[in-house]
């Protein structure tokens, strides 16, 4: 028995649609995905630097019950243990005593500018020490209006700010 031609052709402007159908679905599962991928990754950004926050302050609080127990500042985070300690990159905290230490001599606890991260303005933005992360690019510069700063996760105003440079 023959198939009439208009049912033959209904059969193939039904697969054409459904080839169609088909594509755009694949069409809005790419765009959704795509939109996903990129809010996922920075929420998983938002956490790194949450986290790297968290281990700053609790590096803050080892330092600052160092200083009550030795009074001075430790020279660096061997002094505390925490030699090991790596950011949510993976990347070491840095860690610099801004105070000079030079018992027997005139200059007792002077400020070392030379090191200490600074502001937009060059000014320095702790007067005891500096701790951060060099946050995702691994890379950082003192002053935190370089480029290779924005993301570094920073320890700024003797405590008063732990968060990331660019917001500094």
């Amino acid at each position: 028995m023959d198939i009439p031609l208009h049912r033959k052709m209904s059969a193939r402007i039904q697969r054409a649609f459904t080839l169609l159908e088909v594509m755009i679905i694949l069409a809005i599962l790419s765009i959704t995905s795509a939109i996903a991928i990129v809010g996922y990754s920075g929420y998983v950004e938002t956490s790194k630097v949450a986290a790297a926050s968290a281990q700053i302050r609790a590096l803050s609080l080892l330092i600052a019950d160092y200083a009550n127990e030795n009074g001075n500042y430790p020279t660096s985070l061997n002094d505390i243990g925490n030699q090991n300690l790596v950011d949510p990159w993976g990347n070491p905290y840095t860690y610099n005593n801004l105070i000079i230490n030079a018992p027997g001599t005139s200059q007792h606890n002077t400020f070392n500018i030379s090191i200490a991260r600074k502001d937009g303005n060059l000014v320095p933005i702790n007067t005891h020490y500096d701790l951060y992360s060099s946050g995702k690019d691994g890379e950082s510069q003192a002053p935190l209006r370089a480029s290779a700063s924005k993301d570094d996760v920073i320890y700024a105003n003797d405590g008063g700010y732990i968060g990331l440079a660019r917001e500094f």
